[in-house]
């Protein structure tokens, strides 16, 4: 069979990975080596060379968007549809399984799944049930208490509070929230891939036969995977499955989410005889990008290795601003980009890039003041906005009655003079009788335990959910959210939201009825349809709402977090605010790991510039509500000085290896280069460098205590010593 159209596009490291023998195989790939694309033909080289069956590969990644992506390709490689072969994110693949295997995994059938704001508002109920005062017990510091427990595969079983009444409590809300989840028929995020790994330990003949079916694993981002993640990819290999892990350990940057570096640096011990395959041709950035980058990551230990190049040449020096302050620094960011549209570029090939969201004030205040159109990577994505999730919540609650999330959501939403006193008695009804909050509803109707009013408002609600449910039963998918729509009134609701506001809102629910229209059901196995219509559209609903989407622009600058800027790429970068306690985050400069994360995050963020990278940093600078005077970022003094060029105020650069050489510089400062001089609070250091005449002149004075400053003359306080 001929397979060049499958190994032809790729370098010869590439196709090494990608024709690598039967075996465990790991494949550590740098930033822009590209990754994808050996991922997606080593797929087809399995379907197309070794003769292996789609039923039997297994493609795993981390967002919906990288899935579909894949998955695309590789029908596009292949010429035909992929059939069989499962690709999709951990989640979505947990709850396929889950989905098939109710029974076994002791769901309800129709079990449904909670998004993160729904799950806060399941566990704020716990919270009050508990009798606990919300300021001191917080539903989100609960929510994320849960959440990091189950992703280390915890029950409340498993925990001990050792005396410490704080987690005790935790622990005991813990224990409430997943029995208010059984009673409901809910599952949240994090229960997903618990309940499925869970499902296999309990279930050895059923995991034998997914054993026997999937015999080649492959995994992206395989640096980002946590414990339970991890875990369940180990239990599913078994002793004869295949795994293809393709990775970055340079750019784990996850861990404050439960991502743990150590699962691919300890990959080989974990799968012995693993075949490694080093990706290290960089086809997005330019050499002096590239090098800057390989210097400074080459300071963190337990590296697995690899040292990133290109057939391109050196390109333009890495620039280094030292702004006085954050209105100099982000005035400096802005004329850059101005100057880049002046000479032909575009907006938005140009991205500002800072590590707290805090930063973005000020670029925000500068790019509006000129003029320039701008966008905050990272907004509301479609299926988390108001108007989706109150859509969403009618059509959940008429598929499940149990579903006491969403039954609390639009119980008055719109408006229907159900208060929180009736609320509270129809709340306490379901908690007493060890019922649902629509049981407990329907209890409070037929004993009559509130004022009439109350149970005027709430009988119209439950006329309102009946014959909803009455209605869609039988309807195409889109005619089912039409006559939601226009039985619920949430039209009318928005439509009295004046502005663009209220505009948006009204288009967002018209989105949603031509996302219905659109939507396919893929819930199948084996010819079989695992779930109806409604059912499938409200999980992958609640799937896509826990996954970044980027919003869609025509040329606009781009402004996000570090983290935020991972998989992206841009002509020209600038990292904003590399200072100690920034950048570091002050957080993490005691810890090691999390220093070396603080490091891979510079890294990443470097590697997103494809032709220019700017790093800044302030003198001081007011963040937070405090202006302080700051230190240089020790990422800036790691970089290599043959490819770097310091930018000062006035526009001039000057190389990082250009030595100071004593001078008069200006007669009204009366001060040479090397000459020694003291400051108030900085204390002793010698003068490196000065810019400008008079009183408005810059010095640069390298400080025996607190490093290298720039200071305005007029303000220094400094004294020859």
């Amino acid at each position: 069979m001929d397979v060049s159209h499958i190994l032809d596009p790729l370098n010869d490291a590439q196709r090494e990975a990608v024709c690598a023998p039967a075996g465990h195989t790991l494949v550590l790939a740098g930033a822009g080596s590209g990754k994808t694309r050996v991922l997606v033909h080593r797929i087809a080289w399995l379907l197309e060379a070794e003769g292996v069956s789609p039923w039997g590969v297994l493609a795993v990644t981390f967002t919906n968007k990288a899935a579909g992506e894949m998955r695309g390709r590789i029908e596009q490689l292949l010429g035909r549809p992929a059939g069989a072969l499962w690709v999709g994110t951990f989640h979505g693949i947990a709850h396929r399984l889950l989905r098939a295997h109710w029974k076994e995994a002791e769901l309800p059938k129709d079990f449904q799944i909670l998004d993160s704001e729904d799950q806060q508002r399941a566990v704020r109920r716990v919270i009050r049930e508990l009798g606990l005062d919300e300021n001191r017990w917080a539903p989100r510091e609960a929510q994320w208490y849960i959440n990091a427990r189950k992703d280390e595969g915890k029950r409340p079983s498993h925990l001990q509070a050792a005396g410490d009444p704080w987690l005790k409590q935790m622990i005991a809300i813990y224990e409430h929230y997943e029995a208010f989840c059984r009673r409901s028929g809910l599952v949240d995020f994090a229960e997903l891939l618990l309940r499925a790994h869970e499902l296999w330990l309990q279930k050895p003949d059923l995991l034998a036969v997914y054993q026997r079916r999937f015999g080649h694993i492959l995994i992206d981002e395989f640096q980002d995977t946590n414990t339970i993640q991890y875990a369940w990819i180990r239990l599913l290999a078994g002793d004869s499955g295949r795994i293809f892990a393709v990775g970055d350990d340079d750019q784990s940057i996850y861990g404050w989410r439960g991502a743990r570096v150590e699962h691919i640096q300890q990959f080989q011990r974990h799968f012995p005889d693993t075949s490694v395959f080093r990706l290290e041709q960089n086809y997005r950035s330019s050499g002096n990008i590239l090098t800057a980058a390989n210097t400074l990551i080459a300071n963190n230990a337990e590296r697995l290795g690899k040292n990133l190049w290109t057939e391109d040449g050196a390109g333009a020096p890495v620039r280094i601003y030292n702004a006085f302050n954050e209105i100099d620094e982000a005035h400096y960011v802005v004329d850059s980009i101005r100057s880049h549209v002046d000479g032909g570029g575009r907006y938005d090939d140009n991205a500002i890039l800072y590590r707290s969201n805090a930063q973005s004030r000020i670029f925000e205040e500068v790019l509006i003041q000129q003029g320039i159109p701008y966008r905050v990577y990272g907004g509301l994505r479609f299926f988390e906005r108001q108007e989706i999730k109150d859509a969403l919540a009618y059509l959940r609650l008429a598929s499940n009655p149990l579903d006491d999330a969403s039954c609390e959501r639009i119980i008055n939403q719109p408006p229907r003079g159900i208060g929180q006193r009736t609320l509270a008695e129809v709340r306490e009804q379901a908690r007493s009788g060890g019922m649902s909050l629509w049981q407990g509803l329907h209890h409070v109707l037929e004993h009559r335990t509130l004022n009439a009013r109350a149970l005027n408002a709430l009988q119209s609600f439950v006329d309102l959910m009946e014959r909803l449910r009455s209605d869609i039963a039988g309807l195409a998918l889109a005619e089912q959210v039409e006559q939601m729509l226009h039985l619920s009134r949430l039209r009318e609701h928005y439509q009295k939201e004046k502005g663009e506001k209220g505009r948006a809102r009204l288009e967002n629910l018209d989105e949603l009825v031509s996302a219905a229209q659109v939507f396919v059901n893929d819930e199948v196995e084996d010819g079989e349809v695992q779930m109806d219509e409604l059912a499938a559209f409200l999980s992958h609903a609640a799937l896509e709402a826990g996954e970044g989407q980027a919003a869609e622009w025509d040329d606009y600058v781009q402004l996000m977090t570090l983290h935020s800027a991972k998989g992206l790429e841009f002509k020209q970068v600038f990292v904003c605010g590399m200072e100690e306690g920034l950048f570091p985050h002050k957080l993490s400069i005691d810890e090691p790991g999390r220093l070396e994360e603080e490091r891979r995050l510079c890294y990443v963020g470097m590697t997103r510039a494809r032709e220019q990278l700017t790093l800044s940093h302030a003198e001081k600078r007011r963040l937070y509500g405090e202006e302080t005077w700051t230190r240089p970022s020790r990422f800036l003094a790691e970089l290599p000085s043959e490819c770097i060029e310091q930018v000062r105020m006035n526009g001039s650069v000057t190389p990082s290896a250009a030595e100071p050489v004593a001078e008069q510089v200006d007669d009204d400062a009366a001060m040479q280069l090397g000459q020694r001089v003291i400051h108030d609070k900085f204390g002793a250091g010698v003068v490196l460098n000065y810019e400008g005449g008079g009183r408005h002149a810059r010095v640069q004075v390298n400080f025996e205590n607190v490093g290298t400053k720039w200071l305005v003359l007029e303000y220094a306080r400094l004294q020859r010593a």
